[in-house]
């Protein structure tokens, strides 16, 4: 069945980018948040960046498996 895929748009390129960006920005929200209580927001901040850059790889790799 060679055919059946339909073609990656940009719009799927844009819809995977903004997801990751979103997932990322709320991990770094959340990090941050984390952070403000306990006295070190920039530390706890960049964590949550680096927990937010791979888990954004896995819901993108999630949500856009069928493509």
């Amino acid at each position: 069945m060679t055919g059946s895929r339909r073609p990656v748009s940009g719009r799927d390129a844009a819809g995977a980018g903004a997801l990751l960006v979103a997932v990322n920005l709320g991990c770094v929200g959340v990090g941050a948040g984390i952070g403000a209580a306990v006295g070190a927001v920039v530390p706890l901040a960049l964590v949550g960046f680096g927990i937010g850059f791979f888990l954004g790889i896995g819901v993108v790799a999630n949500r856009f498996r069928n493509l």
